[in-house]
């Protein structure tokens, strides 16, 4: 937005006679409480999403009753302003956060900041922290329950999947599918292989839940229609692309495959190159053997992005492979459970669904699980290989799910199997260590309290607690490495090395003791450390430091 529309906005929205619920000031001058701001997010989220705006404003540095500038020193540096988006995302389901945070300077008052918010996704209200917030009037309150369930009812009363396709008729679907659909069927139904004999297409079909009384549905055309019926689907692309990748990201393949999508979810398996991936264990000359990837994992991931498209969005299902290393499965859309997280916690059905019919007719066609477990099997699956566990992102309004086919980190693998009873939980998190992903302050503390973690943010590292059974005499020393010592040994140690050397200057004194902090920080942290070293024991006066910069004990 150039500056002269956001001043423009500006003056619009100060020029109401009074908040609304999707527009909130605040003075904010000398800082916010972050809590409250994410209570705000969530409130202003929900409100322009059942007010039927596209989005909602959070103004720092205006007086909320005559909306006049006063400025705001909140965050003053940019950086710190952008990483708002990260730190509020971590706390809202699906991780939404802002759509852009602006800065309006030029002001004798000061300056002013425009956060705009994105109305809650449909069918999805968003939570801060595990809680909903709306708006009374200009009053912050918990989302009550007929705006939650009006929220969610927009998910159930759209349903795109169950649309009936009015011109088209039973010879608009591929008779191959059909044949593949009723093998589906009586496998996932074997109680009823006799009657499914017995039935015409037609029969099979209402049966199935893929038409209705006779009528072919947008989920009918979508898994068994030819792929000269994808011209009934209108807004959507019906195509699922999958490219083949190098290491340095380089296309070496693509093929792109329309509909049945019950037919190409077995060609798309067929253009991964699943190879073997052999690994030695602990204590043997003989090594392990397995699949890059197990056929349920690909299948499963394939098969949720074809469920959970949004298809009203008209994009592509995306599967890509990177050669000898990872997949990526990505589909457009919310992800609707708001974090995988949820989905391993509760262990049980989602509740809604955006594609409710074609979810339903995958699940009769053995396509889908939806009793809740078939993310939960593929996080098993990964963890009984001793491979990282899938990663799923589901920010910017799509899902990514990236599958690892080999092992990421040796001493992990170790760790999982020396340790087999630890819980999913706890492998999830270490999961994100061996990563070098951002931990919750929830976890760090978890993880701290029982000793798996040590370190500084942005470098924890598996402690020696976790990592003593695998009895790994490189990963010791690499931990003992890490680990370093308490500041008090090292200011001792500079104390009793400048008053051996006498005057000494500050490289010598960086020369010595960088080498001994731990291994987990950057030269600029030890660099950093070693002047807090010097600064802690001048002002506690062990030392004194003069003009030419050289250091000495004080007498």
């Amino acid at each position: 937005m150039k500056d002269s529309e956001l001043l423009q906005t500006l003056d619009a929205l100060r020029s109401q006679t009074a908040e609304t619920e999707i527009v909130e000031f605040k003075e904010a001058k000398n800082g916010f409480d972050f809590p409250r701001l994410g209570k705000y997010f969530s409130a202003l989220s929900n409100e322009a999403n059942l007010k039927g705006k596209p989005f909602a404003w959070l103004v720092f540095g205006v007086e909320d009753t005559r909306h006049e500038i006063v400025g705001s020193n909140y965050r003053p540096r940019r950086k710190d302003l952008n990483s708002l988006m990260r730190e509020v995302a971590e706390k809202t389901i699906n991780r939404i956060t802002f759509m852009d945070i602006f800065e309006v300077n030029g002001f004798p008052e000061g300056r002013v900041i425009m956060f705009q918010i994105p109305a809650a996704p449909r069918g999805l209200p968003v939570s801060f922290d595990g809680h909903y917030y709306g708006r009374e009037g200009e009053s912050l309150v918990p989302l009550n329950l007929e705006e939650i369930e009006r929220l969610r009812s927009q998910a159930v009363t759209s349903d795109w999947s169950m649309g009936v396709v009015d011109d088209a008729t039973l010879d608009d679907l591929d008779e191959t599918a059909i044949a593949k659909a009723r093998e589906n069927f009586k496998i996932k139904f074997p109680e009823k292989t006799a009657e499914v004999d017995g039935w015409d297409n037609i029969a099979f079909l209402n049966k199935a839940r893929i038409t209705i009384k006779g009528k072919i549905t947008r989920a009918a055309i979508l898994l068994l229609g030819k792929e000269e019926s994808e011209h009934y689907l209108v807004s959507a692309d019906a195509k699922i692309r999958w490219v083949l990748r190098t290491l340095d990201n380089q296309n070496k393949d693509y093929e792109i495959f329309s509909i049945p999508f019950l037919l190409a979810v077995d060609k798309v398996f067929g253009k991964i190159r699943n190879l073997k991936y052999r690994y030695l264990p602990d204590g043997t000359l003989f090594p392990n053997e397995v699949l890059r990837y197990e056929p349920f994992v690909i299948r499963e991931s394939l098969n949720n992005a074809i469920a959970h498209q949004d298809y009203t969005k008209g994009g592509r299902i995306n599967v890509i492979e990177v050669e000898d290393d990872h997949l990526i499965f990505s589909n457009l859309g919310s992800f609707i459970p708001g974090s995988v997280e949820k989905v391993i916690d509760s262990n049980a059905p989602e509740e809604h669904y955006r594609n409710k019919f074609l979810a339903m007719a995958m699940f009769n066609l053995n396509l889908v699980d939806t009793i809740g477990s078939g993310i939960i099997k593929m996080f098993h699956a990964q963890k009984n290989k001793f491979f990282p566990l899938p990663d799923y992102d589901v920010s910017n309004g799509k899902v990514t799910v990236t599958i690892i086919g080999k092992i990421l980190d040796m001493e992990y693998a170790r760790l999982l199997a020396q340790n087999p009873d630890l819980s999913l939980d706890d492998i999830m998190m270490l999961d994100k260590v061996q990563k070098k992903k951002t931990i919750a302050e929830d976890d760090i503390r978890y993880l701290r309290k029982r000793k798996f973690i040590e370190g500084r943010k942005n470098n924890y590292y598996l402690s020696y607690r976790v990592v003593k059974p695998t009895e790994d005499e490189a990963l010791i020393s690499e931990y003992v490495a890490n680990k370093s010592f308490d500041d008090g040994y090292f200011k001792k140690l500079i104390l009793e090395y400048i008053d051996k050397q006498g005057k000494t200057r500050r490289k010598a004194i960086d020369n010595f003791i960088m080498p001994k902090l731990s291994a987990v920080l950057s030269e600029k942290q030890k660099k950093e450390k070693v002047r807090n070293f010097l600064s802690s024991l001048r002002i506690k006066g062990k030392i004194i430091c003069t003009s030419y910069g050289i250091w000495e004990v004080k007498s």
